[in-house]
C-alpha cells in the first residue's frame, strides 16, 4: 500500500531507481526515461519473466535519483551498480570492481594492480576511476621509487638481477642489490605519496639529495633530482585532476519544510548520496537553514577541497574558512550539471517526505475513528510476551510516535517469580512494572496500549491498569486471526463492562499500522529471548554467585567433576573444597537447589 502511494505521485522525469529488500539492500538498480512509467510497470499483477517476479516478491521499498538528461541517469545507474553490485542486476552488472594500487606487507614490499574483496596482508590506495590510471601510475612510481612489481614467486626464484634492474626500475631487493634500510625508505616515500602526502615525500626526497650532495654522493644525488622532478609532474596532474573532487548541497523546501541533499562527487563520479531533514527549521528562510545547515554537518569530518551550493550565501566566505574548503555558488558548466541532479533529487525525496508525513496523519486519524479516541493517538506503546516452554520468560515493550517506530524508547523486562509458560501473570508483571514507575516519575501516558495475546492478557492489562488508578488510558487487544493468519487481526476494546470486537478489512490503513506494531513488539521480544536464552546456555548458575569467583569455580568443577555432581552434594561436602567455608556452602547449596 505504501509502494502504491509513493507511485501515485511518482515523478515523471528521467533518473535511477534503487529497489530495497527487508533488510534495506539494494537488490536492482535501473535507470528510466519516466521514472514513474518505469518503477510502476513493476507492480503490474502478472510477469511473464520469473525473474522479475521474485524481483518484485523480494521489493520492500524504493529510491530515486533524479538527473536531467537519459545520459545522466545511464551514467549514475552504471556507477550505482558496480558500487551496490545488486543481486537482480546480473545481465547488466559489470563483474569489475574498482582498481586500487597496493602494496604487500613482504619483507621487501610489492607494489601492485589489484580488484577485488581487500585483505589484511595489504596497504590500499584508490579507488581509481579507470584501470588506465592505475596502470600509468605504477609505471611512473616504477621509474621514481624503483620498488619491486614482481609477483612473489619470481622475487624467491630470483639469484641474479632481472630485467627491471638493468634499466633503472627496480632496485633488485632481490638479491641485496640495496639495503633493506633505504628499500623500506623508498617503500615509505611511495606510501605518502600514494596517501595524498604528496608535499612530505617532496620534503623527505630533497633532504636525501641536498645530503648526497653534501657527501660527494653525486650519482645518487642526480638520481634524487630526477626522482624529485617526476614527482612534482605527478603531483601537478593529480592536483588538476582532484577539481572533480568535491560535495553538492542543494536544499529544496516545500509548505515551509525544508530537505537538504548532498551528492558526494569524487574523481569525477558520484558515489553516493544522503538527503536530511533538518530539525526545527520550518517555515525559516531557505538560505539560513542552508547557512546553519553547512558548518553543523561538516565540521569534524573529512571536508572536501571543494563544496558546490544551491543558493549564494551572505556569509559564505566564513563557512569556508571554518570548513577549509572551497564553496562554490556559481558553477562552471562542468559542474552544474550536478548541481541539477542535486536540485531535482532534494525536490523529489522532500515531496516523497511530506508525503510518507501525510500518509502517517491519516492512517492514526483513521485509528482514532475506529476506536473512538478523543484526540489522536500520537503517542502508542505495546506489549509481548516470549519465552520457549517457560523458559527465560521476557516481555517486550515498543514505543511508537506519530506513527514512527521509536527504538530508542524501547523497554524488555525479565519476568521473574512466576510459573513457568504462566503468560497471564508475565503479562500482569510487565504492565505492572511499567506504569507504576511512569506514575512513579510523573512521565507521560501513553494514548493507546496493545496488549498482544488475545482477551486473557488484555483482561490482565485491565486488571493492573485499574489497581493502580488509571483509567484515562485506551487499552485495546489484539486476538489473532483464524490459523494465526495475517490481515485477520481482531482488535478488543471493553467499554462500560462490554467486550468490543473490531475486525477490519485486511489492506486497512489502521490494521496495517496495528499489525506494523505488533510485528515490532513481537520481534523485539524474540531477540531478547533468544539473547537470555543464550546466555544462560553459555553461563554457569556458580558465576551468579556473590563470594565465586573464577578460583573458587574452578576448584569446585574439578573436586566434584560437574554442575550436576555439586548440585547433589550437601553443604558439608561442599565445605570441603578449598577456599569455602560454611557461610559461602550455605550460599552455594540455597543458588543451586533454588
Amino acid at each position: 500500500m505504501l509502494i502504491q502511494e509513493k507511485l501515485k505521485n511518482l515523478t515523471t522525469n528521467p533518473g535511477v531507481y534503487q529497489m530495497f529488500d527487508k533488510q534495506d539492500q539494494v537488490i536492482y538498480v535501473g535507470k528510466a526515461k519516466n521514472l514513474k512509467n518505469r518503477v510502476s510497470s513493476y507492480f503490474v499483477k502478472t510477469h511473464e519473466q520469473n525473474k522479475a517476479r521474485v524481483l518484485v516478491a523480494n521489493i520492500k521499498d524504493f529510491k530515486v535519483i533524479v538527473t536531467a538528461t537519459e545520459t545522466q541517469a545511464l551514467l549514475l545507474e552504471s556507477e550505482l551498480i558496480k558500487q551496490h553490485m545488486p543481486r537482480y542486476n546480473i545481465l547488466l552488472k559489470d563483474s569489475k570492481s574498482y582498481p586500487y594500487i597496493f602494496i604487500s606487507h613482504d619483507k621487501h614490499p610489492r607494489v601492485g594492480f589489484y580488484r577485488g574483496k581487500k585483505c589484511q596482508s595489504a596497504q590500499y590506495f584508490g579507488p581509481y576511476p579507470s584501470a588506465h590510471v592505475v596502470r600509468d601510475s605504477l609505471s611512473l612510481l616504477k621509474k621514481i621509487f624503483k620498488v619491486r612489481q614482481c609477483t612473489n614467486s619470481t622475487y624467491r626464484s630470483r639469484s641474479r638481477p632481472c630485467l627491471e634492474y638493468q634499466i633503472g626500475l627496480c632496485s633488485a631487493p632481490c638479491v641485496n642489490k640495496i639495503s633493506d634500510e633505504n628499500y623500506q625508505s623508498d617503500v615509505l616515500m611511495m606510501s605518502l605519496f600514494l596517501s595524498g602526502k604528496g608535499r612530505e615525500t617532496l620534503e623527505r626526497v630533497s633532504k636525501k639529495m641536498q645530503l648526497a650532495s653534501k657527501n660527494l654522493e653525486f650519482e645518487l644525488a642526480a638520481r634524487l633530482r630526477d626522482q624529485l622532478i617526476d614527482l612534482r609532474t605527478i603531483q601537478e596532474q593529480h592536483t588538476s585532476s582532484s577539481s572533480n573532487d568535491l560535495d553538492v548541497v542543494s536544499i529544496a523546501q516545500q509548505d515551509g519544510v525544508n530537505g537538504v541533499e548532498v551528492l558526494f562527487i569524487r574523481s569525477g563520479k558520484q558515489i553516493g548520496q544522503v538527503f536530511i531533514l533538518p530539525k526545527n527549521s520550518n517555515n525559516q528562510d531557505i538560505k539560513q537553514v542552508l547557512s546553519a545547515f553547512l558548518p553543523l554537518y561538516y565540521l569534524g569530518k573529512n571536508t572536501p577541497k571543494q563544496i558546490l551550493i544551491s543558493h549564494k550565501l551572505s556569509d559564505k566566505k566564513i563557512i569556508a574558512s571554518a570548513l577549509n574548503t572551497h564553496i562554490i555558488d556559481t558553477p562552471n558548466k562542468d559542474k552544474k550539471h550536478y548541481l541539477n541532479i542535486a536540485n531535482l533529487t532534494a525536490k523529489e525525496n522532500l515531496n516523497q517526505n511530506l508525503l510518507s508525513k501525510f500518509r502517517k496523519k491519516s492512517t492514526l486519524v483513521h485509528l482514532q475513528v475506529i476506536l473512538g479516541l478523543g484526540k489522536l493517538p500520537n503517542y502508542i506503546e505495546c506489549f509481548d510476551i516470549s519465552h520457549m516452554m517457560g523458559e527465560a520468560t521476557v516481555a517486550s515493550c515498543v514505543v511508537f510516535e506519530k506513527g514512527v517506530p521509536k527504538a530508542s524508547q524501547y523497554r524488555q523486562f525479565d519476568i521473574k517469580n512466576i510459573i513457568p509458560g504462566d503468560d497471564y501473570a508475565a503479562m500482569n508483571q510487565v504492565v505492572y512494572r511499567r506504569y507504576s514507575k511512569l506514575l512513579k516519575d510523573k512521565k507521560p501516558l501513553p494514548d493507546i496500549i496493545f496488549i498482544d495475546g488475545g482477551l486473557g492478557q488484555f483482561n490482565q492489562a485491565i486488571m493492573v491498569m485499574n489497581s493502580i488508578g488509571v483509567d484515562d488510558v485506551q487499552l485495546v487487544g489484539i486476538a489473532k486471526g483464524e490459523n494465526r493468519k495475517a490481515g485477520l487481526e481482531t482488535l478488543i476494546t471493553i467499554k462500560d463492562d462490554n467486550v468490543n470486537k473490531i475486525n477490519l478489512l485486511p489492506y486497512d490503513p489502521a490494521l496495517m499500522l496495528v499489525n506494523h506494531i505488533r510485528n515490532e513488539s513481537h520481534r523485539f521480544a524474540i531477540k531478547n529471548h533468544r539473547k537470555k536464552r543464550a546466555s544462560r546456555r553459555t553461563t554457569s548458575i556458580l558465576e551468579s554467585i556473590k563470594g565465586v569467583g573464577k578460583l573458587r569455580r574452578m576448584a569446585l568443577l574439578n573436586y566434584f567433576g560437574g554442575l550436576q555432581e555439586i548440585k547433589k552434594a550437601s553443604i558439608h561436602e561442599i565445605q570441603k573444597v578449598s577456599g569455602i567455608n560454611l557461610v559461602l556452602a550455605t550460599k552455594i547449596v540455597k543458588k543451586i537447589k533454588s
